[in-house]
């Protein structure tokens, strides 16, 4: 496994390319297994694959303060990301892990490793629903998966120091909730996992057995899919 800790300058570029991540493993010769991380500086908001736009974010207060919302190519619901949320993504080959193949096996996998990398902090870390991380029964951490042919890529967020106002601000009441949810709006829903950044950080690579660090990221089929998709309202609005 390598870690690719890479930050881009727009949050355009940063979503394309855990993409292009997962399409040049794709293409390769042999397995790629990679960690990346990064954490934006400024507030986005980034809908599911499926979401309906303005049926799960309102839209108009994220232009009123500037805020981007954009589509990532992978599914699940809207979630607000920024300073004080660490964004992780991790792509996996099927010919190492054939058994990734079944959705709920695939979830349990990953969130079974991130969940064991984090209790060893904070011991009531839970893994509920289908793919959420939460403490006492409140959401810190919200992932979503994109599956190809020899590989998928897992990715979402964990929130360790976020203005979790933004969340109720910005989205909506989702169309659709986890039972354990309970019906609870985003308010009392959501929170912050009390572990300190470099922590977490360090946590995860270790969870994720990563054995070297790498620079090399697939620069131009990032900025074709800026370009073609992440820079396209239609991209963004379609639903």
């Amino acid at each position: 496994m390598q870690l690719l800790d890479l930050t881009l300058p727009t949050p355009e570029e940063n979503l394309a390319l855990d993409e292009a991540l997962l399409e040049e493993a794709e293409q390769a010769t042999s397995p790629v297994e990679l960690l990346r991380l990064w954490e934006p500086d400024d507030p986005l908001v980034v809908i599911g694959r499926a979401s309906k736009l303005h049926e799960e974010v309102d839209v108009e207060t994220c232009q009123a303060r500037g805020i981007s919302v954009l589509r990532r190519a992978s599914g699940g619901a809207s979630v607000v990301t920024g300073r004080g949320c660490l964004m992780y993504a991790v792509v996996l080959s099927y010919e190492l892990h054939p058994e990734l193949a079944a959705l709920d096996a695939c979830h349990r996998y990953v969130m079974g490793r991130i969940q064991s990398a984090l209790v060893r902090e904070v011991p009531e870390v839970d893994f509920q629903g289908t793919c959420d991380l939460t403490l006492n029964g409140r959401k810190f951490s919200g992932n979503s998966l994109r599956c190809k042919r020899s590989h998928l890529i897992y990715h979402g967020t964990l929130l360790y120091d976020f203005d979790l106002s933004l969340i109720h601000t910005l989205l909506r009441t989702p169309p659709r909730m986890p039972d354990y949810r309970q019906q609870r709006p985003h308010r009392s829903f959501v929170t912050n996992v009390p572990i300190a950044r470099d922590i977490l950080r360090r946590n995860l690579i270790e969870a994720w057995q990563v054995q070297e660090n790498t620079k090399t990221w697939p620069e131009a089929m990032t900025a074709k899919l800026v370009a073609e998709k992440y820079t396209n309202p239609q991209w963004t609005s379609m639903r």
